[in-house]
């Protein structure tokens, strides 16, 4: 038996899964795909884009999820970072494994606050809110102070285009052996270039279609 999967998480996460996956965004819908594309990849248009994604969840999915879980729980991660919060479901995920490892501190950052207050209440009703410090801004400024002397685990789930960018903010925090999971990491070849490359300090390797799983060296 573990956090993830008894009550209140079980049936919170259940819900949540299932409301993300009717979620709509009549200003995404507006865009063309090569539109879309191009706010993904810009450094500059990013608080635009996420703006109109305000009322779609961007969740991981029910399989990225449990990967995160096992990942921090195998790693006995105490401190986490997460770029990204949404609506929370990756947050619950990840705070799970530090109620199940003992306790620890998990850092998120979302710069939308209608999304930012739907994430406090899910951690609250799953029970976790008191091992979360959920950070409100841009994620460039919010994570570049203030952080744990070393960091377990880093999961980068935000603006696509600022994936190199966060992870240089945090890196010398990364003890060896620590472990960073970026979702979507197809979108972000500048991030994948840096982890990727032997000199960079990390090993690293794809995991399934869209998810890079890199280890601090």
């Amino acid at each position: 038996m573990t956090t993830l999967t008894t009550a209140p998480l079980a049936p919170l996460l259940n819900g949540l899964f299932e409301e993300a996956a009717t979620a709509t965004s009549p200003a995404m819908s507006a865009l063309s795909g090569d539109e879309r594309m191009r706010l993904i990849g810009s450094k500059t248009e990013y608080l635009d884009l996420y703006g109109r994604l305000k009322d779609l969840w961007l969740p991981v999915s029910r399989e990225a999820g449990a990967l995160l879980y096992m990942l921090a729980r195998s790693s006995r991660a105490r401190t986490i970072v997460e770029f990204g919060t949404s609506f929370g479901i990756s947050t619950l995920h990840l705070a799970a494994a530090l109620r199940d490892n003992g306790g620890g501190r998990l850092i998120t950052s979302e710069f939308e606050p209608s999304k930012l207050a739907r994430a406090r209440a899910n951690l609250t009703a799953g029970g976790l809110i008191d091992l979360v410090e959920i950070r409100e801004g841009d994620a460039l400024e919010t994570l570049s102070t203030d952080l744990p002397e070393t960091i377990d685990l880093l999961f980068l789930d935000g603006a696509k285009a600022l994936y190199r960018d966060i992870l240089e903010l945090v890196e010398d925090r990364l003890r060896p052996g620590a472990l960073i999971v970026a979702d979507n990491a197809d979108l972000c070849p500048e991030y994948l270039a840096r982890v990727r490359s032997p000199a960079a300090g990390y090993l690293s390797t794809p995991f399934e279609e869209d998810i890079e799983l890199s280890m601090r060296t």
